[in-house]
């Protein structure tokens, strides 16, 4: 059984011999770190968010709201933080969220953050905009567990060759993005005129792909500029509909989860179109401005469909607290994304494990102070409301 909990105390005796921590644990500080470490192109694509960034505050201030109600004398003493998610297990109810355009953060991009997941145990979700290959991230990630991600490309053989290759590479579910079929109006990108796509960074999945290479006159390599439009054309401006996840079923074998999900009503439909899991997710506060925050829609959501389904939960998770929570307001697990991210800016692999060993440290502990000894002991009655 493994206890996170003990990356405290190795910190704290590493300090005996006058070591610290190689990054900040603070979540906040390695954001303001983050920051001067990058440039303002690269930092703001991960931090900023739609419009004037009311979803972003939103999904802290969600958190805010909602307080733990610690209890005693539970025998919390030992702890075990494992579920099943959809047929993978977890050590702890936490994945790596589908994050793009990792090297624009560390020249190792997703390599670095497939690694330093599977060390731990913990699924990566790749995404679509991954600065490198379905099958290098795979092998990257070696027996790690691996979940796809999916933006959704408007030519169905494109499409289905993306499905297969994630399916021959060891990805056992796919996570269907459904809030990005175009990109928001972002003023920090905006204002830098910063868009990786447009310098074919986060186009490796695509590029290296034979039906999508098949469709050009000349390869990416002899043509970069109509390789970079045709990606554009493929993958953004059109909105899908219930009636085409058909299309992804019978291409998909495996678990199909809906992410973007903020509304009962959507997550009932996911469940009355065959759908095996959903996300409540707001993309971070990066697509819809003045959103609801993403743990104020999670409770409807897991009334409406949590027997049916399993319900995850992201945006917005900044700590242990956080997670604690989300899992208490009945999601079975969560997907963490910016604070990785940050930690890969900050030192490829080490700096990602670093974050994730912080992070799963902190939830062990909080869990067991709260007076828990497992995520199945949570329920909205840990929390207060204010």
């Amino acid at each position: 059984m493994t206890s996170f909990a003990a990356y405290q105390n190795e910190i704290y005796l590493q300090g005996l011999g006058g070591a610290v921590p190689p990054f900040t644990t603070d979540p906040d500080a390695l954001e303001q770190s983050a920051r001067d470490r990058l440039g303002p192109g690269p930092f703001w694509y991960v931090a900023g968010g739609a419009g004037s960034g009311a979803t972003v505050r939103a999904n802290r201030e969600a958190f805010d709201r909602v307080r733990i109600v610690p209890r005693m004398l539970t025998n919390a003493t030992e702890r075990h933080l494992g579920v099943s998610v959809l047929g993978t297990e977890l050590p702890a109810p936490v994945m790596l969220a589908p994050v793009g355009v990792q090297s624009i953060l560390h020249p190792d991009g997703e390599l670095a953050t497939a690694r330093a997941a599977a060390e731990l145990g913990v699924p990566m979700v790749l995404s679509t905009a991954s600065s490198h290959t379905i099958e290098e991230v795979a092998e990257a990630s070696g027996d790690g567990p691996r979940w796809y991600q999916l933006y959704w490309p408007n030519d169905p053989d494109v499409c289905a060759s993306l499905l297969d290759r994630a399916r021959k590479a060891g990805y056992t579910a796919l996570v269907v993005t459904l809030d990005t079929w175009t990109l928001a109006w972002r003023p920090h990108d905006l204002d830098q005129a910063y868009l990786p796509f447009l310098r074919a960074v986060g186009t490796a999945i695509p590029f290296s792909d034979p039906v999508f290479r098949a469709g050009l006159q000349k390869s990416p390599e002899e043509d970069l500029p109509m390789a970079i439009l045709r990606w554009v054309q493929l993958f953004t401006g059109t909105d899908k509909s219930w009636d085409q996840l058909s299309f992804l079923r019978e291409h998909w074998d495996g678990p199909i989860v809906l992410k973007g999900i903020q509304h009962a009503d959507d997550a009932r439909k996911a469940v009355e179109y065959g759908m095996d899991g959903v996300v409540v997710s707001n993309h971070g506060g990066r697509q819809v401005d003045g959103a609801v925050g993403s743990l104020d829609a999670l409770p409807s959501i897991v009334e409406a469909v949590g027997e049916q389904v399993d319900v995850l939960f992201d945006s917005g998770i900044r700590t242990g607290a956080d997670i604690v929570k989300a899992l208490a307001l009945g999601a079975k697990a969560v997907m963490v994304g910016r604070p990785f991210a940050y930690g890969l800016a900050h030192g490829g692999q080490v700096g990602v494990r670093h974050v994730l060993r912080s992070l799963l440290a902190d939830f062990d502990l909080t869990l067991g102070l709260s007076g828990h000894r497992s995520p199945a002991d949570l329920g909205p009655d840990a929390l207060r409301f204010s």
